[in-house]
């Protein structure tokens, strides 16, 4: 064989491996599974790189990011499953004075998803500040009285979000289950609901497959992440993911579940054990 034969006939094998490696992972789907930007590590992968990805794998959305990014999520098949939608872990809708700030935002951000096609639009509580619960849940029912006719003519679900008040969001009101419910009971439409963080309600509450069971009329979105650590899921954290991925599933949940930890591994190997976990 002559070197100019020789050279391409070993690139071909290389060749082959990384065109099978870049064919889509097939996924039986029953819980759709979509993705945070955290979960592909902090070393700068591009984002049209992180959504190509993702699609190989088997994903379906991207959570958290806006309108200028549309695009390149649609390039790869990918829809955005969580729209920022201006209000902030401390500036929140429980205080009355921020309504007239968020509102606008939020407004927008229901439209742009709708244009899209995307389920979602994250909310966020605010802290206490030293309002109580009672106070607190009173103007955040006021602010999405106010706003879920907007969501309800298009389709989209304002999804406020259980975060941890233990650990990583000291004062944070919406930080039970049931404080969240409540308000969602009080506004009374199919377009307000919660944003169920696993990770996050373990360490407030745990019994987690019970609590969604209980209320997963009410939940309209997920988050995972493994506990203590806030990392992929591995035998040195304390959930077993497939059991609450199949529970989830067995409850004719429609929605979508988002993976939102940051990797101590390599990012994709990662990401592609947590989709094969929660493939139930």
């Amino acid at each position: 064989m002559r070197r100019r034969e020789f050279v391409p006939a070993l690139a071909a094998p290389a060749l082959v491996s990384r065109l099978g490696a870049a064919q889509k992972v097939q996924r039986k789907g029953r819980l759709k599974q979509c993705v945070t930007g955290g979960v592909f590590g902090r070393k700068g992968m591009k984002f049209e790189d992180q959504c190509r990805e993702a699609a190989r794998l088997g994903i379906v959305g991207y959570d958290l990011v806006g309108s200028e990014r549309f695009a390149v999520l649609k390039q790869y098949g990918l829809i955005p499953t969580l729209v920022p939608g201006g209000s902030g872990i401390h500036d929140g809708v429980n205080h009355k004075e921020n309504h007239s700030v968020i509102f606008p935002k939020m407004k927008q951000a229901i439209l742009d998803t709708a244009a899209v096609g995307g389920p979602n639009v994250i909310v966020l509580s605010g802290s206490r500040r030293g309002m109580s619960d009672a106070e607190g849940m009173d103007h955040t029912v006021a602010f999405f009285n106010s706003i879920k006719s907007i969501a309800e003519d298009n389709n989209v679900t304002l999804c406020m979000e259980l975060l941890n008040s233990k650990v990583n969001h000291p004062d944070y009101m919406c930080d039970h289950t049931g404080w969240g419910v409540e308000v969602c009971k009080r506004v009374n439409s199919p377009r307000v609901k919660l944003l169920y963080d696993i990770y996050h309600m373990q360490i407030m509450e745990g019994d987690i497959i019970r609590t969604i069971r209980q209320n997963i009329e009410y939940i309209a979105h997920f988050h995972t992440a493994g506990n203590p650590g806030r990392h992929e899921f591995d035998d040195t954290q304390e959930m077993n993911y497939r059991g609450i991925a199949r529970a989830i599933v067995e409850t004719g949940y429609q929605g979508y579940l988002a993976h939102e930890y940051g990797p101590l591994k390599d990012p994709i190997q990662s990401l592609d054990e947590a989709i094969t976990i929660c493939d139930v």
